[in-house]
């Protein structure tokens, strides 16, 4: 056996902006013009979610303007390439084929480059056209949601939906460079805005207490979507999810672990049993209560700081119940499913991440049904005492 090491080395690159495609913003410009050659424009094919391009009416006009002023350093070689995003758009295979022939018939290299501009669903996606398309072309990554730009869309992964599971083909590719321009989360309708903050309390809870003190301190804040605290829970939790990628030494997931799916096991089932009604900011929010809920039942968190937290879980604007949790198959919830189908997407044994206290983590093995059950009910009981209460007043 002839056995060599590879070291390789990649530049995790995420940038902070207002207004990316006015023309004075140089941050576009620097990032290609760093790597490029001098003298020579790169290509660029930009694709943009349909969403996206629906809520930002002059996007596209910016789009041209930004490239025709920069030409000497990035050249355009069509119009943005609008394509249908949300959540359904990774279930369209179609899709993945009509960005490999815009790549092919434009003549996109691995010296060029792939703008994408969209919510962490369309990103997955663009992101997968990219990565497989010559092996691999230079990505840059424009998440346009609080969710993308806090979470998905600063990580190193790309995928589609198949066989009716979620990102079930995909690949682990670090992009050339993510561009946070929070000028768009002004755009935003407010659930979908909404839905990054869950993802910036959860890790908080498993990486960094003071986090989850300014979280708490302004949670009021937060819930009615303040700018200037919602601007920075998003680069703090951009910042978090990008040192564990950097530093935890499984960047490519190739253990049993993933801390930073915390709460998702039961998230990524209710996504599925509600056709992905319920949105993933609000599966992910009730499925952390449930594994905080688990925790106290097991003896693992105390009581009292797991109501603290669903406390602020509720006051950013989240519920902690769905009726899609009552789906039942022989008796039993539907949603229990979750745990084997996280096992089979992890590969492996099942590993859980859990919170035994607040700024760092717990990963099991195996969970407690009984105990599992017995969270579910507790948080069906809290959600029907709040909506009788609710209707009394």
């Amino acid at each position: 056996m002839i056995q060599r090491p590879i070291p390789i080395t990649f530049q995790h690159r995420v940038a902070f902006t207002h207004g990316a495609f006015d023309v004075n913003n140089e941050t576009l410009c620097d990032l290609v013009a760093y790597e490029g050659e001098l003298g020579q424009a790169s290509k660029v094919l930009v694709l943009v979610d349909s969403g996206v391009a629906d809520s930002n009416p002059t996007l596209l006009q910016n789009i041209d303007r930004y490239f025709d002023h920069h030409n000497d350093t990035i050249r355009l070689v069509s119009p943005p390439m609008i394509l249908r995003g949300g959540e359904s758009c990774k279930n369209e295979w179609s899709l993945v084929e009509k960005i490999w022939q815009a790549i092919e018939f434009h003549k996109i290299c691995r010296h060029s480059y792939v703008i994408a501009i969209g919510g962490g669903a369309f990103l997955d996606l663009a992101g997968f056209g990219a990565a497989t398309a010559h092996r691999g072309i230079r990505l840059i990554r424009m998440p346009t949601t609080t969710l993308s730009q806090g979470d998905g869309g600063v990580g190193v992964k790309n995928g589609v939906n198949f066989f009716g599971k979620k990102n079930w083909v995909g690949t682990f590719s670090v992009p050339f460079a993510i561009v946070n321009d929070l000028e768009f989360l002004g755009s935003l309708p407010e659930r979908a805005c909404r839905d990054g903050i869950i993802e910036a309390i959860k890790v908080s809870l498993i990486r960094d207490r003071v986090f989850y003190e300014f979280l708490r301190e302004h949670a009021e804040q937060l819930g009615r979507l303040e700018t200037r605290p919602l601007e920075t829970t998003i680069r703090r939790s951009a910042e978090n999810h990008v040192d564990h990628i950097a530093t935890s030494g499984d960047p490519f997931e190739y253990g049993s672990a993933r801390p930073l799916d915390f709460g998702h096991w039961v998230a990524h089932k209710l996504e599925q049993l509600s056709q992905f009604a319920v949105s993933h900011g609000e599966a992910v929010a009730i499925g952390m209560a449930v594994d905080l809920l688990y925790s106290v039942n097991i003896g693992l968190l105390d009581r009292k700081t797991a109501e603290e937290i669903l406390n602020l879980i509720e006051t950013v604007g989240f519920a902690l119940w769905s009726d899609h949790l009552d789906q039942e198959e022989r008796g039993r919830p539907v949603v229990l499913a979750g745990l084997e189908e996280f096992r089979e997407h992890l590969g492996g044994k099942l590993t859980i991440t859990l919170v035994a206290e607040i700024g760092s983590k717990l990963e099991v093995h195996e969970m407690d049904e009984s105990a599992i059950l017995k969270a579910l009910c507790e948080l069906k009981a809290r959600h029907q005492s709040q909506t009788t209460s609710s209707r009394l007043s």
